[in-house]
């Protein structure tokens, strides 16, 4: 007996939903609108239920449209696991590798990698995410990630690979307009109470979030990333822990000046992670090229 909801029809509807128009969904699938309109209205005849609705210039998706959809992309991933699985046992390289980058490192060792991972030529395709403190864990938990470059925090046991690949030094750093840049001798903690805290906000979708606030302040602005971070503070909005390897240049050229506190930062290991029994090509190279970059540099 064969389904009248095909993988191709799933498609289009992921599209519709994703763009929120049939115009800017047939471009990205790279067919004319009219193509998607008889696939939905084949669909919808089918089925005996409507699947969008108009409100504008936007398509929303009905009840029933939202189930099939919720439905139909659990679907469309186990199709996408399946058509893997068989490339990967006939040539042993992955169609896809996905790679979670912590913002508390720089991106130029994997840029570096991801460039000489093209000039080999294999069909791949890279995905490139960042995360912040218990992302690049919830990344690999949820599997939107194969590699997680940068983790830090509780290690999980038995479930992954891990290898250090730094080890990152914080200080307490401020414009060189803020008031903190003037004061002579250790900071109390309390004197930090004064001035707004600046904090990345972690990024786990899946997995409780950690926060990596160290010390009380007034007021808490989260940001999405480090580089986000070290700009508000360079603004001297707020204050707060920075990554020396991402700031020297600042601190050389005096945007930014270190202060000692009375409760420093400790230095912070960073792993990569990968789970265990995988044994794609892609991710066997990028776990050696990775191993073996630099990530101490702020580049």
């Amino acid at each position: 007996m064969s389904s009248i909801i095909s993988l191709d029809a799933l498609k289009v509807l992921d599209a519709i939903d994703k763009k929120g128009s049939f115009a800017a969904a047939a471009e990205s699938l790279y067919r004319v609108p009219s193509a998607l309109t008889y696939t939905v209205q084949k669909l919808e005849q089918d089925l005996g239920s409507k699947l969008f609705e108009r409100q504008g210039t936007r398509s929303i998706l009905t009840d029933a449209g939202q189930l099939v959809l919720a439905e139909g992309r659990e679907i469309l991933a186990a199709a996408q696991r399946l058509e893997n699985a068989v490339r990967q046992l006939e040539t042993g390289w992955e169609t896809s590798i996905s790679l979670a980058l912590d913002t508390v490192l720089a991106d130029g060792p994997l840029l570096t990698a991801i460039a000489k991972f093209t000039e080999l030529g294999k069909q791949v395709t890279i995905n490139v995410s960042k995360e912040a403190l218990g992302g690049g864990w919830d990344a690999l938990y949820s599997k939107r990630a194969d590699i997680a470059i940068g983790v830090s925090g509780e290690l999980p046991r038995g479930q992954y690979e891990l290898e250090q690949i730094a080890t990152v030094e914080f200080v307490f750093a401020v414009a060189s307009h803020h008031p903190l840049a003037q004061r002579k001798g250790i900071v109390p903690m309390q004197a930090l109470l004064d001035y707004p805290a600046v904090v990345v906000a972690d990024s786990s979708q899946a997995l409780s979030q950690r926060s990596s606030g160290l010390f009380a302040s007034r007021q808490v602005i989260r940001v999405s990333s480090m580089p986000d971070k070290i700009a508000m503070q360079q603004q001297g909005i707020g204050v707060g822990f920075l990554p020396k390897h991402l700031i020297q240049t600042a601190l050389q050229t005096g945007n930014l000046i270190a202060r000692e506190v009375e409760q420093p930062r400790e230095a912070l290991p960073l792993y990569m992670a990968w789970r265990k029994g995988e044994q794609g090509k892609a991710l066997a190279w990028f776990v050696e090229r990775l191993r073996n970059s630099n990530w101490s540099l702020g580049l």
